[in-house]
């Protein structure tokens, strides 16, 4: 079955990582084309990360850099990975290829510069995540203690990713924060976060939360980091499904996806060490739900919540 991914952090392995590290076959990458492949892996979103001790004023310039390993690293020597630019890319992929996504993990590369915000829509850029967990010039991240919610300049850059058709991602802000963008968000949504309810970890969400997402027509993207699934031991792929029934629960069938993490985590679920092994959690999915729910959560889900197609039904 095939597998869209609404995040991982490739691009920021292959940039700050030894020179070997190859986007084809690379061990030292969860996340890489012969991977992406047996895993039957559509569609990838690849975040631009840029690491908190990155001067202010480099923070542009890595993620420029990351970009243009998008294009060197991955698009030019894959000739099957397309790069999706708008949201109809995704209909136009062959059963062979896989579309590759550019999103921002972290506004805080553009200061407060709206230019460079129009240069990163322009460059392919389909979701934006404020912030990643501490604060910057656009709002509070889940881990900054004032607990703060979005600055004006968030305000507005929530208000252009709605121009933009483009998602908010709310998977690292605090709750304020969260809330600020339900306010104003068309297009919100967590790429990668699980269930609060289940594991009371900061970066998981309530079941409140949960519920305006899926009632603002957004989604869930289930993450595979041990800490967020369960509080210790080893941790399996039932424990993950426990995530995803609990959140059908609150009406969300029709709302999640699945968002790894991969390359951004060091920790793994046992049987789901990278995406060449995708296919196991389908098989474990198809156990619990029926086949049409598990194909909505592997790729149709996310297909349906494009903001396009959104803005048909308003």
């Amino acid at each position: 079955m095939k597998i869209i991914d609404t995040h991982c952090d490739a691009l920021v392995r292959l940039w700050g990582g030894p020179r070997k590290i190859r986007f084809s076959d690379s061990n030292e990458l969860h996340t890489n084309f012969s991977r992406l492949q047996a895993g039957e892996v559509s569609l990838q979103c690849f975040a631009i990360f840029v690491p908190a001790h990155i001067k202010t004023e480099q923070k542009f310039q890595v993620a420029l850099e990351q970009i243009d390993i998008f294009h060197t690293e991955i698009l030019a020597k894959h000739p099957k990975v397309k790069h999706i630019i708008c949201w109809d890319d995704i209909e136009n992929l062959k059963p062979d290829e896989i579309g590759g996504m550019l999103t921002l993990e972290g506004a805080d590369v553009i200061g407060n510069d709206l230019t460079k915000l129009r240069i990163l829509y322009r460059l392919g850029i389909m979701s934006i995540g404020l912030t990643w967990n501490g604060s910057n010039l656009c709002a509070d991240g889940i881990e900054e203690k004032r607990g703060a919610g979005l600055t004006e300049l968030g305000k507005q850059i929530v208000i252009l990713n709605n121009q933009e058709l483009v998602w908010t991602d709310v998977s690292h802000l605090s709750e304020k924060s969260f809330w600020d963008v339900i306010d104003l968000a068309k297009y919100p949504i967590a790429s990668h976060s699980n269930s609060r309810t289940l594991h009371d970890n900061p970066r998981n969400l309530s079941d409140r939360q949960a519920e305006v997402l899926f009632n603002r027509n957004g989604f869930v993207g289930i993450g595979f980091y041990p800490p967020f699934v369960k509080v210790d031991g080893e941790v399996s792929i039932g424990d993950l499904i426990t995530h995803i029934d609990h959140f059908c629960s609150l009406g969300g069938v029709n709302h999640i996806c699945l968002g790894s993490d991969f390359d951004g985590v060091e920790l793994t679920i046992k049987d789901l060490e990278n995406s060449s092994m995708y296919q196991n959690l389908i098989n474990e999915l198809l156990k619990h739900f029926k086949e049409e729910e598990v194909k909505g959560i592997a790729y149709q889900n996310f297909i349906n919540h494009r903001p396009t197609m959104l803005e048909n039904t308003r």
